[in-house]
């Protein structure tokens, strides 16, 4: 009797269907499915791509260290794998010294530089500069490596180096600094991101003890972000490593020591190859498909793969064991 003396819309709504119009649930809960599944796929593709680029690596390689004993790469101080016969020679150090040699000098160059500039752009810089400084900086990192190459071969060398020093065309000096300027952005940009992140009350606390600006920038505002800081630096040190047109160009092709009877391993004024700049010699050149000096590429990717992978899982250890969470 109560139900029929509703009105008839009421009723309607009372008994037939609920107040929350639900009707689109299925639709939507269909469409999170699809999004969830794409992004999913994604994932494993990046997953799968890895992997294939591994087992690609160490199925090739394996042909390689049938050939030359794994030892004997690894110890080994001649590089003479483009030489006919008896004469090659693939002990990798002379590769992995040029290699280490020319991302320590771009490690000198970067890391101070870009750290400063970290440091002046957060902690000094008035919004105005930095909307102008970070752009123009940031515009390093869009110039092609090519690009770098050259500069060091035209200006650095001739213009820099050899007024002062006795450097040959090719060496691993303009490399190294053509190197450092081309990652001095990401030091930047990821120091300042990290060193932005630390909270005021932490400068404001060190302002109210008396501290300088300069004494809260350099000794308690960089320190909370040094997780960061030096996350940074590794990643820049990796992109170092792994870097090929600049050291193929300014570098040279004869590796580390084996320039002349005075050149050492780590003279820096003369030509260094690095483990990138062998591989792209190498492809460039007329090497047949199945001989030695073919499977020595895959054995130098693979070890090059090894030492970029363990700095960056080494870059993620440092960044989450001296990671500071702030409330």
């Amino acid at each position: 009797m109560a139900v029929s003396a509703l009105p008839e819309r009421e009723r309607r709504t009372t008994n037939d269907t609920p107040a929350l119009d639900l009707s689109g649930r299925r639709n939507r809960d269909l469409s999170e499915r699809i999004v969830k599944g794409f992004l999913q796929l994604c994932a494993a593709l990046t997953l799968l791509t890895t992997l294939g680029i591994v087992v690609i690596l160490l199925y090739e390689s394996a042909s390689f260290f049938r050939v030359v004993p794994i030892w004997d790469f690894l110890t080994g101080t001649t590089w003479t794998a483009l030489s006919s016969g008896d004469q090659q020679k693939f002990g990798v150090i002379p590769l992995v010294t040029g290699t280490l040699t020319i991302s320590l000098v771009s490690a000198v160059i970067s890391i101070p530089i870009g750290l400063a500039a970290a440091i002046f752009l957060s902690e000094y810089a008035g919004n105005r500069t930095r909307a102008i400084l970070k752009p123009v900086l940031e515009i390093l990192a869009g110039v092609p490596t090519i690009v770098y190459g050259f500069f060091a071969l035209t200006f650095i060398t001739p213009v820099l180096l050899k007024p002062v020093l006795d450097v040959g065309a090719f060496n691993g000096l303009s490399a190294g600094i053509a190197i450092g300027i081309m990652t001095l952005p990401m030091v930047t940009s990821l120091s300042e991101d990290a060193i932005r992140a630390v909270p005021r009350s932490l400068r404001e606390a060190a302002f109210g003890l008396g501290a300088t600006k300069f004494e809260t920038s350099v000794r308690v505002v960089v320190p909370a972000a040094m997780s960061g800081i030096v996350a940074s630096f590794i990643l820049a040190l990796s992109r170092a490593i792994g870097e090929t047109m600049i050291v193929a160009v300014a570098a040279g092709g004869s590796p580390a020591g084996q320039t002349g009877v005075s050149a050492g391993l780590f003279d820096v004024t003369q030509s260094m190859q690095t483990m990138t700049g062998f591989i792209a010699y190498t492809f460039s050149s007329d090497v047949a498909r199945g001989s030695s000096q073919f499977y020595s590429l895959f054995g130098v990717g693979l070890l090059l793969f090894a030492m970029t992978f363990a700095m960056n899982v080494f870059s993620q250890w440092v960044a989450l064991r001296f990671r500071e969470v702030y409330e």
